[in-house]
């Protein structure tokens, strides 16, 4: 199978390595970053772009774009992973576009196409004949929407509740264990690289806001929008907030919820019993589903970086190959 991968940040690279390090029979005949591009029939010397990209240069020629990869070169799925844009969600939106009336199939880790007009791109991929995957905008490693869309079907949803961002659950997981302050706290994540410089996307809930979205939209066949979430971040929170809650042998976490019947959409602080599934540690994600068949089940697992992202990436990679990929 020929792949071409638009984005050649932490999650592109984590690809990559995968790559050269598994003989999955996947060869990369098209690579992108931001300001350069390769586009190779033969398959691309993923090793030399990763040095040149790790050593501060750009992966290819700077002549080459990404807008020219999607066009140009031959292969069977487009994997975009570019930064997202949730405005707009451009550029990867006219990306994901233009390689699914190419009659390509593609993979997805960037959010912003996909909760701006899933139902859109899922028209135009039926239309052409090619499959939309996006298993990696949601929770990272966890196999959550193949679970949903493949081992549940059947069952009814009616709710779906958990920890969607991992630098709010850090913060948290700090501020009960040590009794630090939310400043404190976000210093700590800034160092160790889990929170940006300007943590608005994920303290204020949008992170997780959005995730709701694509699974309300892609899953439970809603229709909804960022701004259908009500949200509640955490930069209000103290520790004398997290002190009470652990006298009463609970903690704080950032929650998100969907109840499809209600009509709920929601993200916000919650005070949950210490022995509750959710209570995660550290940057760990977790979800639970409550189903009408299974009952309930609680999914657990990295919800960010670049190897578990690029697992969930290759997941629905094989996926594509084995169905519907002739000659792979």
């Amino acid at each position: 199978m020929r792949i071409a991968i638009l984005g050649f940040g932490s999650v592109g690279r984590g690809i990559a390595r995968v790559l050269l390090a598994k003989d999955l029979g996947i060869a990369v005949t098209g690579l992108a970053d931001s300001k350069s591009g390769i586009i190779d029939a033969g398959g691309i010397d993923l090793a030399a772009a990763l040095a040149r990209k790790e050593g501060g240069g750009p992966c290819g020629n700077p002549g080459v774009s990404p807008a020219d990869v999607v066009a140009k070169a031959k292969y069977d799925v487009l994997v975009e992973v570019t930064p997202t844009n949730v405005e707009t969600g451009e550029p990867a939106l006219g990306h994901i576009r233009e390689a699914l009336r190419r009659h390509k199939h593609v993979v997805t880790s960037n959010k912003g196409p996909i909760a701006l007009d899933y139902p859109g791109l899922r028209a135009l991929a039926e239309a052409n004949g090619v499959l939309l995957k996006y298993e990696a905008t949601v929770c990272g490693a966890i196999p959550l929407i193949h679970a949903m869309q493949e081992g549940l079907a059947g069952n009814t949803i009616s709710r779906l509740y958990g920890v969607f961002n991992g630098t709010c659950n850090y913060i948290l997981t700090r501020m009960a264990a040590e009794g630090l302050t939310y400043e404190q706290a976000l210093a700590e994540a800034r160092e160790l690289g889990y929170a940006e410089a300007d943590p608005t996307y994920d303290v204020e809930g949008i992170d997780a806001g959005i995730k709701l979205v694509i699974l309300a939209n892609t899953i439970l066949d809603l229709s909804t929008t960022l701004d259908d979430v009500e949200r509640t971040g955490i930069t209000l929170l103290s520790p004398e907030a997290l002190q009470l809650a652990e006298d009463q042998d609970c903690t704080i976490r950032l929650i998100g919820e969907i109840i499809p019947d209600a009509g709920v959409l929601r993200v916000s602080p919650r005070i949950i019993p210490k022995t509750h599934p959710l209570v995660v540690e550290g940057t760990l994600n977790a979800v639970t589903v409550e189903a009408d068949l299974a009952g309930d089940l609680t999914f657990i697992g990295k919800g960010a970086g670049s190897t578990e992202t690029a697992s969930a990436v290759i997941g629905d990679l094989l996926y594509i190959r084995e169905r519907y990929v002739k000659g792979s």
